[in-house]
């Protein structure tokens, strides 16, 4: 089985996309976990009214913030493999049942995809993602190319995953921390997610982008000064082609 973390704050605009494209998957073994991380608006009615039993709900009482709420959520997942989805990104139809079977003949402990990259609004696809076909502990401190809605974990190599508890990078801190134990996370080179891009400032993104990366060098992986310079200014000029790659402004995930 799959089990499917997606955390919701405030999420009316776009939740209601994001689980029918988990719905809508060819992959049907699977359990979306909806941790709503005490939203005020409609989010968790607009949960409540799907009725499909693979859906559960769980209605945080104090908020947990992005990395506590997908902790919350894989501590109560019951699958082997764990996926991640946002509430504002979708998937497309055979995502899971590719990368799973990617997964198998490759026997890789973490795989992701390529993606593409769609406006606010969703009806437009304004840039892609592409990834190369194997990612090392080393190729990622320089290089944040994995995105998280297109991560697939498995738990049997990897154990239970957490994330680390800091604001922002949470999900590269976590992939980091299982590339430093020897795995190699594998990549599947088709878009197999839509990722939805954010209206905030670009320059304040980037700058904030900047300093959780620092912070992960830093906190999570115990760098000191100098180590971390050495991987920065790659980690600088790695994002700049991202950013033209996927048609100039990205969402900041807090």
């Amino acid at each position: 089985m799959i089990s499917i973390i997606m955390p919701a704050h405030n999420a009316e605009a776009h939740i209601q996309a994001a689980i029918d494209s988990v719905l809508a998957q060819s992959w049907t073994d699977f359990e979306l976990l909806i941790l709503d991380d005490c939203s005020t608006d409609e989010t968790v009615a607009l949960v409540q009214a799907y009725t499909d039993p693979r859906i559960r709900l769980y209605i945080l009482e104090e908020n947990l913030g992005a990395a506590g709420t997908r902790n919350y959520g894989i501590r109560q997942a019951t699958g082997r493999y764990i996926a991640f989805l946002d509430s504002d990104d979708c998937w497309k139809p055979k995502k899971l049942e590719l990368q799973r079977a990617f997964m198998q003949e490759n026997k890789a402990a973490l795989s992701y995809t390529a993606y593409d990259v769609m406006s606010p609004d969703g009806e437009r696809i304004t840039g892609h993602v592409d990834v190369p076909e194997s990612v090392t502990y080393r190729y990622l401190l320089r290089n944040t190319i994995i995105g998280c809605l297109t991560v697939m974990i498995d738990t049997k190599q990897t154990g239970l995953v957490q994330m680390p508890i800091f604001k922002g990078a949470e999900d590269t801190a976590t992939w980091l921390s299982i590339l430093k134990k020897g795995h190699v996370a594998k990549g599947l080179t088709e878009p197999l997610a839509l990722y939805r891009k954010g209206n905030a400032s670009l320059s304040s993104n980037k700058f904030q982008m900047a300093k959780h990366i620092w912070q992960v060098y830093r906190k999570s992986q115990n760098m000191s000064v100098f180590t971390a310079l050495t991987h920065f200014p790659f980690y600088l000029w790695n994002g700049l082609v991202k950013h033209l790659r996927t048609g100039g402004s990205v969402k900041l995930v807090k």
